[in-house]
Protein backbone atom coordinates (compact mmCIF):
# COMPACT_ATOMS: atom_id res chain seq x y z
CA UNK A 1 0.00 0.00 0.00
CA UNK A 2 1.25 3.28 -0.70
CA UNK A 3 2.25 5.79 1.98
CA UNK A 4 1.02 8.45 -0.20
CA UNK A 5 -2.27 9.56 0.25
CA UNK A 6 -4.95 8.34 -2.70
CA UNK A 7 -5.96 11.76 -3.66
CA UNK A 8 -2.16 12.92 -3.98
CA UNK A 9 -1.54 15.59 -6.53
CA UNK A 10 1.41 14.99 -8.81
CA UNK A 11 2.41 16.81 -10.90
CA UNK A 12 5.05 19.30 -12.57
CA UNK A 13 5.40 23.33 -12.54
CA UNK A 14 7.06 25.71 -14.65
CA UNK A 15 7.37 29.67 -14.54
CA UNK A 16 5.76 32.18 -17.53
CA UNK A 17 9.08 34.49 -17.54
CA UNK A 18 10.99 30.98 -18.26
CA UNK A 19 8.42 29.11 -20.19
CA UNK A 20 6.17 31.13 -22.03
CA UNK A 21 7.87 33.09 -24.63
CA UNK A 22 6.10 35.73 -26.57
CA UNK A 23 7.13 38.08 -24.41
CA UNK A 24 5.49 40.61 -26.71
CA UNK A 25 2.54 39.31 -28.59
CA UNK A 26 -0.99 39.89 -28.17
CA UNK A 27 -0.45 43.45 -25.71
CA UNK A 28 1.92 41.98 -23.63
CA UNK A 29 4.26 44.37 -21.89
CA UNK A 30 7.88 43.81 -20.63
CA UNK A 31 8.62 42.08 -17.51
CA UNK A 32 12.11 42.58 -14.95
CA UNK A 33 12.97 39.08 -16.07
CA UNK A 34 12.50 40.70 -19.97
CA UNK A 35 15.05 42.97 -19.95
CA UNK A 36 17.68 40.08 -18.47
CA UNK A 37 20.28 38.71 -20.87
CA UNK A 38 21.51 35.32 -20.95
CA UNK A 39 24.03 34.48 -19.11
CA UNK A 40 25.82 30.58 -17.68
CA UNK A 41 27.22 29.27 -14.49
CA UNK A 42 30.23 31.86 -14.51
CA UNK A 43 28.83 35.00 -16.16
CA UNK A 44 25.62 36.32 -14.40
CA UNK A 45 23.11 37.41 -16.34
CA UNK A 46 23.46 41.38 -17.12
CA UNK A 47 20.25 44.06 -16.41
CA UNK A 48 19.49 45.81 -19.02
CA UNK A 49 17.02 48.69 -18.33
CA UNK A 50 17.25 49.75 -22.39
CA UNK A 51 17.27 46.60 -24.55
CA UNK A 52 20.11 45.95 -26.42
CA UNK A 53 20.34 44.28 -29.48
CA UNK A 54 23.87 42.71 -29.60
CA UNK A 55 22.44 40.62 -26.59
CA UNK A 56 20.49 37.53 -26.22
CA UNK A 57 17.56 38.00 -24.06
CA UNK A 58 16.14 34.31 -23.46
CA UNK A 59 12.97 34.95 -21.70
CA UNK A 60 11.80 37.09 -24.58
CA UNK A 61 11.20 33.27 -26.00
CA UNK A 62 11.60 30.85 -23.53
CA UNK A 63 10.40 27.26 -24.92
CA UNK A 64 7.19 29.58 -27.09
CA UNK A 65 4.79 27.25 -24.32
CA UNK A 66 2.38 30.65 -25.88
CA UNK A 67 2.34 28.28 -28.68
CA UNK A 68 2.84 25.05 -27.91
CA UNK A 69 0.38 24.80 -24.67
CA UNK A 70 -1.87 22.10 -26.41
CA UNK A 71 0.95 19.66 -27.24
CA UNK A 72 2.42 20.16 -23.52
CA UNK A 73 -0.16 19.49 -21.55
CA UNK A 74 -0.78 16.51 -23.82
CA UNK A 75 2.26 15.41 -22.74
CA UNK A 76 1.58 16.12 -19.03
CA UNK A 77 -1.54 14.48 -19.54
CA UNK A 78 -0.03 11.24 -20.95
CA UNK A 79 2.26 11.31 -17.70
CA UNK A 80 -0.68 11.40 -15.76
CA UNK A 81 -0.48 14.59 -13.79
CA UNK A 82 -3.04 15.50 -11.69
CA UNK A 83 -2.28 19.04 -11.33
CA UNK A 84 0.30 21.58 -13.28
CA UNK A 85 1.85 24.39 -11.16
CA UNK A 86 1.86 27.37 -13.82
CA UNK A 87 2.65 31.46 -13.37
CA UNK A 88 -0.03 34.21 -15.25
CA UNK A 89 2.50 36.97 -16.71
CA UNK A 90 1.39 40.11 -14.48
CA UNK A 91 2.43 42.06 -18.07
CA UNK A 92 0.44 39.70 -19.88
CA UNK A 93 -2.87 41.14 -18.03
CA UNK A 94 -1.94 44.42 -16.90
CA UNK A 95 0.97 45.41 -19.93
CA UNK A 96 2.29 48.12 -17.56
CA UNK A 97 0.51 47.22 -14.03
CA UNK A 98 -0.86 50.93 -14.05
CA UNK A 99 -3.86 50.15 -16.34
CA UNK A 100 -7.44 50.36 -15.42
CA UNK A 101 -8.52 47.55 -17.32
CA UNK A 102 -7.06 44.20 -18.41
CA UNK A 103 -5.31 42.86 -21.64
CA UNK A 104 -8.86 40.87 -22.85
CA UNK A 105 -6.07 38.96 -24.96
CA UNK A 106 -3.98 38.25 -21.90
CA UNK A 107 -7.10 37.02 -20.61
CA UNK A 108 -8.25 34.94 -23.02
CA UNK A 109 -4.79 32.82 -23.38
CA UNK A 110 -4.95 31.62 -19.94
CA UNK A 111 -8.58 30.84 -20.23
CA UNK A 112 -7.59 28.34 -23.03
CA UNK A 113 -4.37 26.64 -20.91
CA UNK A 114 -7.18 26.08 -18.26
CA UNK A 115 -9.84 25.16 -20.80
CA UNK A 116 -7.14 22.58 -21.87
CA UNK A 117 -6.12 21.39 -18.49
CA UNK A 118 -9.45 20.91 -17.88
CA UNK A 119 -9.78 18.66 -20.72
CA UNK A 120 -7.44 16.20 -18.74
CA UNK A 121 -8.83 16.39 -15.21
CA UNK A 122 -5.74 18.47 -14.46
CA UNK A 123 -5.82 20.89 -11.65
CA UNK A 124 -4.24 24.18 -12.16
CA UNK A 125 -1.78 25.88 -9.38
CA UNK A 126 -1.45 29.23 -10.27
CA UNK A 127 1.41 31.46 -9.10
CA UNK A 128 0.36 35.00 -9.48
CA UNK A 129 3.85 36.34 -9.32
CA UNK A 130 6.60 34.55 -9.96
CA UNK A 131 9.41 37.54 -11.67
CA UNK A 132 7.07 39.10 -13.63
CA UNK A 133 6.91 42.47 -12.63
CA UNK A 134 6.14 44.63 -15.61
CA UNK A 135 9.28 46.82 -16.00
CA UNK A 136 7.36 49.54 -16.20
CA UNK A 137 6.88 49.39 -12.47
CA UNK A 138 10.32 49.03 -11.92
CA UNK A 139 10.83 52.15 -13.69
CA UNK A 140 8.43 54.23 -12.49
CA UNK A 141 7.85 53.53 -8.62
CA UNK A 142 11.18 51.81 -7.77
CA UNK A 143 8.88 48.14 -7.68
CA UNK A 144 7.48 47.74 -4.32
CA UNK A 145 9.81 49.90 -2.66
CA UNK A 146 6.83 51.73 -3.14
CA UNK A 147 3.53 51.34 -1.48
CA UNK A 148 1.42 51.88 -4.84
CA UNK A 149 2.99 48.46 -5.97
CA UNK A 150 0.06 47.21 -3.94
CA UNK A 151 -2.81 48.14 -5.16
CA UNK A 152 -1.35 47.24 -8.30
CA UNK A 153 -1.38 43.88 -7.00
CA UNK A 154 -4.69 43.46 -5.84
CA UNK A 155 -6.05 44.79 -8.92
CA UNK A 156 -4.10 42.55 -10.70
CA UNK A 157 -4.55 39.48 -8.64
CA UNK A 158 -8.10 40.03 -7.70
CA UNK A 159 -9.37 40.22 -11.75
CA UNK A 160 -7.69 36.95 -12.64
CA UNK A 161 -9.09 35.16 -9.34
CA UNK A 162 -12.70 36.66 -10.56
CA UNK A 163 -12.14 35.53 -14.11
CA UNK A 164 -11.05 31.98 -13.63
CA UNK A 165 -13.36 31.50 -10.81
CA UNK A 166 -14.28 28.05 -10.87
CA UNK A 167 -10.99 27.05 -13.24
CA UNK A 168 -8.46 27.62 -10.79
CA UNK A 169 -8.73 26.21 -6.95
CA UNK A 170 -5.05 26.83 -5.63
CA UNK A 171 -3.35 30.27 -5.42
CA UNK A 172 -0.31 30.87 -4.68
CA UNK A 173 0.67 34.67 -4.32
CA UNK A 174 4.49 35.65 -4.47
CA UNK A 175 7.14 33.01 -5.72
CA UNK A 176 10.44 32.14 -3.27
CA UNK A 177 9.26 35.49 -1.42
CA UNK A 178 11.87 35.16 0.79
CA UNK A 179 14.58 36.01 -1.50
CA UNK A 180 13.80 39.15 -0.89
CA UNK A 181 15.74 39.00 2.49
CA UNK A 182 18.86 38.54 0.36
CA UNK A 183 20.45 40.98 -2.05
CA UNK A 184 19.90 38.44 -4.89
CA UNK A 185 16.19 39.19 -4.53
CA UNK A 186 16.42 42.94 -4.94
CA UNK A 187 15.85 43.05 -8.98
CA UNK A 188 13.57 39.38 -10.12
CA UNK A 189 11.55 39.67 -7.02
CA UNK A 190 11.14 43.06 -5.52
CA UNK A 191 11.80 44.76 -8.98
CA UNK A 192 14.38 46.98 -7.31
CA UNK A 193 16.86 48.24 -9.71
CA UNK A 194 19.71 49.99 -6.99
CA UNK A 195 21.85 52.41 -9.07
CA UNK A 196 25.28 50.50 -9.79
CA UNK A 197 23.34 47.00 -10.32
CA UNK A 198 23.98 45.62 -13.84
CA UNK A 199 23.82 41.84 -13.19
CA UNK A 200 21.27 39.42 -10.86
CA UNK A 201 24.20 38.28 -8.64
CA UNK A 202 26.06 41.32 -7.86
CA UNK A 203 23.46 43.89 -7.01
CA UNK A 204 24.27 47.66 -4.76
CA UNK A 205 21.88 46.56 -1.66
CA UNK A 206 19.97 48.77 0.65
CA UNK A 207 18.51 46.87 3.27
CA UNK A 208 16.09 49.42 4.28
CA UNK A 209 14.43 50.02 0.86
CA UNK A 210 14.89 46.01 0.25
CA UNK A 211 13.00 45.05 3.78
CA UNK A 212 10.27 47.37 3.20
CA UNK A 213 9.62 46.56 -0.22
CA UNK A 214 9.12 42.69 1.62
CA UNK A 215 6.62 44.05 3.67
CA UNK A 216 5.10 45.69 0.92
CA UNK A 217 4.84 42.49 -0.83
CA UNK A 218 3.46 40.87 2.83
CA UNK A 219 0.37 43.03 3.03
CA UNK A 220 -0.57 42.77 -0.62
CA UNK A 221 0.00 39.13 -0.11
CA UNK A 222 -2.81 39.15 2.61
CA UNK A 223 -5.10 41.21 0.70
CA UNK A 224 -5.23 39.02 -2.38
CA UNK A 225 -5.75 35.79 0.05
CA UNK A 226 -8.48 37.78 1.71
CA UNK A 227 -9.51 38.54 -1.27
CA UNK A 228 -9.11 34.85 -2.73
CA UNK A 229 -11.41 33.91 0.17
CA UNK A 230 -14.51 36.51 -0.72
CA UNK A 231 -14.32 35.51 -4.72
CA UNK A 232 -15.02 31.77 -3.93
CA UNK A 233 -14.67 29.72 -0.63
CA UNK A 234 -13.48 26.75 -2.72
CA UNK A 235 -10.31 29.08 -3.09
CA UNK A 236 -7.10 27.47 -1.29
CA UNK A 237 -4.28 30.61 -0.85
CA UNK A 238 -0.58 29.43 -0.71
CA UNK A 239 2.70 31.02 0.21
CA UNK A 240 5.74 29.65 -1.33
CA UNK A 241 8.87 29.91 0.05
CA UNK A 242 12.92 29.02 -1.01
CA UNK A 243 13.07 26.78 2.02
CA UNK A 244 17.59 27.06 2.48
CA UNK A 245 18.31 24.46 4.84
CA UNK A 246 21.68 25.21 7.05
CA UNK A 247 23.33 22.56 9.42
CA UNK A 248 26.13 23.35 11.13
CA UNK A 249 29.15 22.85 9.59
CA UNK A 250 30.83 21.45 13.18
CA UNK A 251 29.26 20.63 16.17
CA UNK A 252 31.17 23.91 16.88
CA UNK A 253 28.96 26.25 19.29
CA UNK A 254 29.49 29.19 16.98
CA UNK A 255 28.57 27.20 13.85
CA UNK A 256 25.44 25.74 15.40
CA UNK A 257 24.23 29.24 16.29
CA UNK A 258 25.21 30.87 12.95
CA UNK A 259 23.12 28.34 11.58
CA UNK A 260 20.02 28.85 13.62
CA UNK A 261 19.74 32.17 12.43
CA UNK A 262 20.27 31.48 8.94
CA UNK A 263 17.21 29.12 9.37
CA UNK A 264 15.20 31.75 11.25
CA UNK A 265 16.36 34.92 9.09
CA UNK A 266 15.73 32.85 5.61
CA UNK A 267 13.32 30.53 6.12
CA UNK A 268 10.77 31.16 8.66
CA UNK A 269 10.63 35.44 8.40
CA UNK A 270 8.35 35.53 5.61
CA UNK A 271 6.52 32.36 6.45
CA UNK A 272 5.50 33.19 9.92
CA UNK A 273 4.16 36.93 8.69
CA UNK A 274 2.37 34.51 5.82
CA UNK A 275 1.27 31.56 8.19
CA UNK A 276 0.73 33.39 11.73
CA UNK A 277 -0.25 36.58 10.48
CA UNK A 278 2.54 38.39 12.22
CA UNK A 279 6.45 39.33 12.40
CA UNK A 280 8.31 36.88 14.10
CA UNK A 281 9.86 37.49 17.65
CA UNK A 282 13.50 37.70 16.44
CA UNK A 283 12.59 40.28 13.61
CA UNK A 284 13.29 43.49 15.60
CA UNK A 285 16.85 42.72 16.07
CA UNK A 286 17.66 41.58 12.45
CA UNK A 287 16.23 45.17 12.03
CA UNK A 288 18.33 46.57 14.52
CA UNK A 289 21.46 45.24 13.18
CA UNK A 290 20.78 46.06 9.53
CA UNK A 291 19.81 49.39 10.55
CA UNK A 292 16.12 49.62 9.60
CA UNK A 293 12.89 50.87 10.51
CA UNK A 294 9.99 49.36 8.79
CA UNK A 295 6.89 51.48 8.07
CA UNK A 296 4.34 49.25 9.30
CA UNK A 297 1.18 50.62 9.85
CA UNK A 298 -1.84 49.42 12.33
CA UNK A 299 -3.59 48.96 9.29
CA UNK A 300 -1.08 46.59 7.84
CA UNK A 301 -0.80 44.68 10.84
CA UNK A 302 -4.98 43.64 10.71
CA UNK A 303 -4.55 43.17 7.29
CA UNK A 304 -1.78 40.58 7.85
CA UNK A 305 -3.34 39.08 10.65
CA UNK A 306 -6.59 38.89 7.86
CA UNK A 307 -5.18 37.51 5.02
CA UNK A 308 -3.14 33.98 6.61
CA UNK A 309 -2.31 31.01 3.77
CA UNK A 310 -4.21 27.95 4.06
CA UNK A 311 -1.26 26.13 3.05
CA UNK A 312 2.56 26.20 2.69
CA UNK A 313 4.73 25.12 -0.24
CA UNK A 314 8.00 25.43 -0.82
CA UNK A 315 11.08 25.05 -3.20
CA UNK A 316 14.24 22.68 -2.04
CA UNK A 317 17.49 21.71 -4.42
CA UNK A 318 19.69 21.74 -2.07
CA UNK A 319 21.13 22.40 1.84
CA UNK A 320 23.78 24.37 3.20
CA UNK A 321 26.04 24.09 5.62
CA UNK A 322 26.72 27.40 8.03
CA UNK A 323 30.46 28.13 9.31
CA UNK A 324 31.76 30.90 11.74
CA UNK A 325 35.01 30.19 9.90
CA UNK A 326 34.84 32.32 7.11
CA UNK A 327 37.55 30.26 5.11
CA UNK A 328 35.28 27.43 4.96
CA UNK A 329 32.36 30.01 3.57
CA UNK A 330 33.50 28.83 0.00
CA UNK A 331 30.70 26.59 -1.50
CA UNK A 332 29.49 26.86 -5.09
CA UNK A 333 26.35 26.91 -3.36
CA UNK A 334 23.66 29.60 -4.72
CA UNK A 335 22.96 30.49 -1.53
CA UNK A 336 26.78 30.32 0.01
CA UNK A 337 27.52 28.61 2.86
CA UNK A 338 30.31 26.06 3.61
CA UNK A 339 30.95 22.70 1.40
CA UNK A 340 28.89 19.79 2.93
CA UNK A 341 32.02 17.25 3.18
CA UNK A 342 28.94 14.23 3.43
CA UNK A 343 26.73 15.18 -0.29
CA UNK A 344 27.60 15.05 -3.74
CA UNK A 345 27.58 18.08 -6.09
CA UNK A 346 25.43 18.18 -9.37
CA UNK A 347 27.63 20.21 -11.79
CA UNK A 348 26.53 23.52 -10.62
CA UNK A 349 27.96 22.98 -7.29
CA UNK A 350 24.48 22.66 -5.91
CA UNK A 351 24.86 20.22 -3.04
CA UNK A 352 22.35 17.03 -3.28
CA UNK A 353 20.86 16.18 -0.11
CA UNK A 354 17.41 13.74 -0.17
CA UNK A 355 17.58 13.96 3.32
CA UNK A 356 17.00 17.31 4.05
CA UNK A 357 14.13 17.38 1.97
CA UNK A 358 12.82 14.80 5.45
CA UNK A 359 14.32 17.25 7.79
CA UNK A 360 12.57 20.63 6.39
CA UNK A 361 8.85 19.15 6.17
CA UNK A 362 9.32 18.26 9.73
CA UNK A 363 10.76 21.53 10.65
CA UNK A 364 8.20 23.41 8.76
CA UNK A 365 4.64 21.36 9.65
CA UNK A 366 6.20 20.82 13.66
CA UNK A 367 6.10 25.03 13.44
CA UNK A 368 2.46 25.27 11.40
CA UNK A 369 0.64 22.44 11.47
CA UNK A 370 -0.60 23.43 8.16
CA UNK A 371 -0.83 21.08 5.26
CA UNK A 372 2.70 21.06 2.57
CA UNK A 373 3.03 21.42 -0.45
CA UNK A 374 6.52 20.38 -2.17
CA UNK A 375 6.36 22.67 -5.34
CA UNK A 376 9.80 22.67 -6.71
CA UNK A 377 12.32 20.20 -6.79
CA UNK A 378 14.78 18.63 -9.69
CA UNK A 379 18.26 18.41 -10.72
CA UNK A 380 19.51 20.90 -13.12
CA UNK A 381 21.82 19.13 -15.79
CA UNK A 382 23.44 18.22 -19.15
CA UNK A 383 21.06 16.16 -20.97
CA UNK A 384 22.95 14.37 -24.15
CA UNK A 385 20.66 13.18 -27.32
CA UNK A 386 21.36 9.91 -28.25
CA UNK A 387 22.16 8.88 -31.91
CA UNK A 388 18.37 7.23 -31.60
CA UNK A 389 17.13 10.36 -30.68
CA UNK A 390 16.64 9.01 -26.80
CA UNK A 391 17.65 10.46 -23.85
CA UNK A 392 18.81 8.48 -20.81
CA UNK A 393 18.42 10.39 -17.63
CA UNK A 394 19.03 7.65 -15.35
CA UNK A 395 20.91 10.44 -12.92
CA UNK A 396 17.75 12.63 -12.90
CA UNK A 397 15.70 9.58 -11.94
CA UNK A 398 17.52 8.53 -9.08
CA UNK A 399 17.61 12.04 -7.81
CA UNK A 400 14.36 12.19 -7.88
CA UNK A 401 13.93 8.79 -6.66
CA UNK A 402 15.24 9.69 -3.65
CA UNK A 403 13.47 12.94 -3.16
CA UNK A 404 10.20 11.22 -3.86
CA UNK A 405 11.39 8.39 -0.47
CA UNK A 406 12.98 11.23 1.83
CA UNK A 407 8.97 12.81 0.97
CA UNK A 408 7.02 9.66 1.91
CA UNK A 409 9.42 9.07 5.64
CA UNK A 410 8.28 12.65 5.99
CA UNK A 411 4.41 11.36 5.23
CA UNK A 412 5.12 8.51 7.40
CA UNK A 413 6.77 10.87 10.53
CA UNK A 414 3.23 12.62 10.15
CA UNK A 415 3.48 16.04 7.82
CA UNK A 416 0.40 16.66 5.81
CA UNK A 417 1.53 16.67 2.91
CA UNK A 418 -1.09 17.36 -0.63
CA UNK A 419 1.39 17.41 -3.35
CA UNK A 420 4.85 17.08 -4.78
CA UNK A 421 5.56 19.01 -8.57
CA UNK A 422 9.62 18.73 -9.63
CA UNK A 423 10.51 21.95 -11.71
CA UNK A 424 11.05 22.26 -14.65
CA UNK A 425 8.79 19.36 -16.12
CA UNK A 426 9.28 20.69 -19.47
CA UNK A 427 12.90 21.67 -20.22
CA UNK A 428 12.62 25.73 -19.60
CA UNK A 429 15.57 28.69 -19.73
CA UNK A 430 17.32 28.55 -16.02
CA UNK A 431 16.26 31.46 -13.79
CA UNK A 432 19.68 31.91 -12.46
CA UNK A 433 21.85 31.74 -15.59
CA UNK A 434 19.40 32.35 -18.40
CA UNK A 435 20.71 29.08 -20.30
CA UNK A 436 18.90 25.98 -21.41
CA UNK A 437 22.13 23.68 -20.99
CA UNK A 438 21.16 23.45 -16.94
CA UNK A 439 17.77 21.30 -17.98
CA UNK A 440 15.39 19.61 -15.58
CA UNK A 441 12.38 18.39 -17.41
CA UNK A 442 11.01 14.98 -18.15
CA UNK A 443 10.52 16.42 -21.59
CA UNK A 444 13.32 17.82 -23.41
CA UNK A 445 13.40 20.89 -25.47
CA UNK A 446 15.25 21.18 -28.78
CA UNK A 447 16.68 25.10 -28.04
CA UNK A 448 20.11 26.00 -27.57
CA UNK A 449 22.01 28.59 -25.24
CA UNK A 450 22.21 30.71 -28.29
CA UNK A 451 18.49 30.61 -29.03
CA UNK A 452 18.93 28.17 -31.81
CA UNK A 453 16.85 25.18 -32.09
CA UNK A 454 13.81 23.30 -33.89
CA UNK A 455 11.84 23.46 -30.43
CA UNK A 456 10.41 19.84 -31.13
CA UNK A 457 9.56 18.09 -27.97
CA UNK A 458 10.67 14.28 -27.06
CA UNK A 459 9.99 12.28 -24.29
CA UNK A 460 13.33 11.68 -22.08
CA UNK A 461 13.82 8.08 -20.19
CA UNK A 462 12.41 9.93 -16.56
CA UNK A 463 9.05 10.86 -18.84
CA UNK A 464 8.50 7.20 -18.88
CA UNK A 465 10.03 6.86 -15.13
CA UNK A 466 7.74 9.31 -13.27
CA UNK A 467 4.53 8.14 -15.18
CA UNK A 468 4.68 4.70 -13.89
CA UNK A 469 5.45 7.10 -10.40
CA UNK A 470 1.95 8.29 -10.41
CA UNK A 471 0.36 5.26 -11.97
CA UNK A 472 1.06 3.24 -9.00
CA UNK A 473 1.00 6.65 -6.46
CA UNK A 474 4.47 6.37 -5.72
CA UNK A 475 4.99 2.66 -5.09
CA UNK A 476 7.20 1.63 -7.56
CA UNK A 477 10.08 4.12 -8.16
Amino acid sequence: MSVFPKDFLWGGATAANQFEGAWDVDGKGPSCMDMATNGNHHHPREITPVLDPDKLYPCHDGVDFYHHYKEDIALLAEMGFKVFRFSMNWPRIFPTGFEDEPNEAGLAFYDRVMDECAKYDIEPLVTLSHYEMPFAMCQKIDGWASREAIDCYVKYAKTVMEHYKGKCHYWLTFNEINCGMISLGNYMSLGILNPGSFDLRHQNDDPQKRLQALHHQFVASALAVKAGHEIDSDNKMGCMIAYMLAYPLTPNPDDVELARERNQYRNYYCSDVMVRGEYPYFAPRLWDEEGVSLDITDEDRRILKEGTVDFYTHSYYQSQCASADPAEETSGNLFGGAKNPYLKETAWEWPIDPAGLRIMLNQVYERYQIPIMVVENGLGCRDEVNPDGTIDDDYRIEYLRDHIKALGEAIKDGVEVWGYTPWGCIDLVSNADGEMAKRYGFVYVDKRDDGSGTLERSRKKSFYWYKKVIETNGEEL
